[in-house]
């Protein structure tokens, strides 16, 4: 017994280990870590558990409740739009074209910002102020404006919206990235190993890169968070995913001539988007709190 609980306060007492245990003290970053693993549950299995295909028509089912209204059938869980498509199915597959593809586009923003924010947060001199300026520049402009730019050029669709959310968050990973490298490239313990004749590469990631790893961890959660109300809010200016696709915030288009009659062709999924938003900010606001004893 005393060797279990010696093993398990030296758990406790590893970087790993702290982080998880400031981070399980807080019920609502576990809340929200719970709802992430679910939402990325249904990414995988979702179209396997939907009852209809996304963009089946049931002319005899148009415009239905949900089923806990009365006039609603228990056969459509969350009603149907005004083509008679099943809510609950599209939200379902909806899942992968929102939730799944912002993760996807804020990897590849991460892995471009990180080795371009990497590499100038190493330089000094002419070449870092320009950089620095230049980001400055792109981060005045919002995201969402940045990527309607993007998308004005290439055309809407679902792939574009890729290019443009994507080209919209790295400039944000590589100015965090960045300025985190150069602020600890000033510490003490970088000149002591450049006296000890350590590479430059060795004092990138030995030295450095265990410091600048909570903020690429931070950056990331609000980048997802960013990611997914820019692709729904592209679906919903029919920029971004186009009819009949089961998108949400192409859903929220689609549902906004249902809007008086059958206000749960909108609501639904913009529940589906606060629900997931505020899964990933919970998360993201625990790992901050987590992450501040450490880094201190």
């Amino acid at each position: 017994m005393p060797i279990k609980k010696l093993y398990q306060e030296e758990q406790i007492d590893s970087p790993l280990g702290q982080l998880w245990h400031a981070f399980a003290s807080n019920p609502f970053a576990v809340a929200g870590l719970w709802a992430v693993i679910f939402l990325l549950l249904l990414v995988i299995l979702g179209p396997l558990l939907a009852p209809f295909q996304p963009e089946l028509q049931n002319p005899d089912a148009i415009l239905l409740p949900p089923s806990w209204d009365q006039a609603g059938h228990v056969s459509h869980f969350l009603g149907t739009d005004d083509l008679g498509r099943d809510l609950f199915s599209r939200i379902l597959h909806g899942v992968r074209l929102t939730f799944g593809m912002s993760l996807i586009v804020v990897v590849c923003a991460l892995v471009v910002g990180f080795i371009i924010g990497s590499l100038s947060g190493m330089m000094r001199g002419l070449k870092s102020s320009i950089l620095g300026h230049l980001l400055d520049a792109l981060l005045s402009i919002p995201s969402l404006l940045l990527a309607i730019l993007v998308v004005a050029v290439t055309g809407p669709g679902l792939s574009n919206v890729f290019w443009a959310v994507g080209i919209a968050l790295t400039p944000q990973f590589v100015r965090a990235i960045h300025q985190a490298v150069h602020e600890e490239l000033q510490k003490e313990y970088v000149t002591a190993a450049k006296l000890d004749g350590a590479s430059q590469i060795q004092i990138f990631w030995y030295v450095i890169m265990p410091n600048v790893w909570d903020v690429v961890i931070i950056q990331t959660t609000i980048a997802i968070s960013v990611a997914i109300l820019d692709i729904a809010a592209l679906g919903f200016l029919n920029l971004g995913a186009q009819a009949p696709s089961s998108e949400w915030g192409s859903m929220i288009y689609q549902g906004l001539s249902s809007l008086l009659i059958a206000p749960w062709t909108i609501t639904i999924p913009g529940l589906a988007i606060l629900f997931t938003v505020l899964s990933i900010n919970l998360v993201g606001d625990g790992l901050r709190s987590a992450l501040a004893p450490i880094r201190n």
